[in-house]
């Protein structure tokens, strides 16, 4: 039986975002240990505020803003018996809808507390404030049981010194891959430094790497074809931001590649030329390192470049 492969793979990125009036007073607040919401037209308060009555589609702005209390009632919950990596707790917590005195909907938040059963709809709660504030919802570390009065607003007018203009939010899917049986057998053949496709039995179009189905005719694809491994730059990308983790200088160049044989291009690295003298034909071949298990990048073959006729179609 051949190995089956799979692997841990994560996408993480910041995400980079300003803010307009009204969002920036609601983080701004929170730095402050403030919760704002928006009246909207018809006299509701929303919490998290929005920039757009969502009955009218009229502008808000930050005249709609309005004070409530860092006190409410769960709406409607959910246990979480095992936090990811990033969640507001790490231990055993309840995601709860909260409703805040003054306010007319929900705010979603960690509600910390020490099992399911001590979680209910109705139950009261108020805010915990993070230690550190920087203008953010986690400045709001979780919501916690709580039995008091409600808590009355400052009466903040929403106007601060130094508001907070902008956010930068890191993104981060953490997942396993597993490979069906046609792309198993395309890394396979890569640890063993040969190249192959698969060969749709209608239209005749080998793909690399194969999917185990024709994308055009829809039928399977079973008849293996080795390609490569040497090609043709179809087109091109230079980058010119270093991606975390990766061990390259910029500016390097990721292009797509049509090796010989193949009907599709696949993405790679090019290397071993100057990043501007890379081109649409350049003729290329791939370059495995020692004990590698695919190709490391894609280097000048030294033949004459490709005839624009012959990888049109792979555009």
């Amino acid at each position: 039986m051949p190995e089956v492969l799979e692997a841990p793979l994560v996408v993480e990125f910041p995400f980079t975002r300003s803010l307009g009036p009204v969002q920036s007073a609601f983080l701004t607040g929170l730095r402050d240990r403030v919760v704002l919401g928006v009246r909207t037209g018809d006299g509701r308060v929303l919490v998290p505020p929005v920039e757009y009555d969502p009955v009218t589609a009229e502008e808000i702005g930050d005249g709609g803003l309005v004070e409530v209390a860092p006190t409410g009632t769960v709406t409607t919950w959910a246990w979480n018996h095992a936090p990811r990596r990033g969640q507001p707790l790490s231990t055993p917590f309840a995601w709860a809808l909260v409703r805040l005195d003054g306010a007319d909907t929900a705010l979603l938040h960690a509600l910390d507390a020490p099992g399911p059963d001590a979680v209910h709809t109705g139950m009261r709660v108020r805010v915990r404030w993070a230690e550190e504030r920087s203008g953010a919802i986690t400045d709001i570390a979780c919501f916690e049981p709580y039995e008091g009065e409600p808590a009355e607003p400052t009466g903040h007018s929403g106007e601060f010194a130094d508001p907070v203009t902008g956010i930068v939010a890191p993104a981060r899917l953490d997942y396993t891959y597993s490979p069906g049986r046609a792309q198993s057998a395309y890394l396979h053949a890569l640890a063993g430094r040969r190249m192959v496709g698969e060969r749709c039995p209608s239209c005749r179009k080998v793909y690399v790497p194969p999917r185990g189905a024709c994308p055009t005719c829809g039928v399977a694809t079973a008849e293996q074809v080795e390609v490569g491994p040497r090609g043709t730059v179809t087109t091109f990308c230079i980058v010119n931001i270093k991606a975390k983790n990766l061990d390259i200088e910029v500016p390097y160049v990721y292009a797509h590649i049509a090796l010989d044989g193949a009907d599709l291009a696949l993405h790679g690295r090019i290397a071993g030329i100057p990043y501007d003298q890379v081109r649409m034909g350049l003729r290329v071949e791939a370059v495995w390192t020692e004990g590698a298990r695919h190709p490391d990048h894609y280097r000048p073959s030294g033949e004459p470049d490709a005839d624009y006729e012959t990888y049109k179609e792979l555009l």
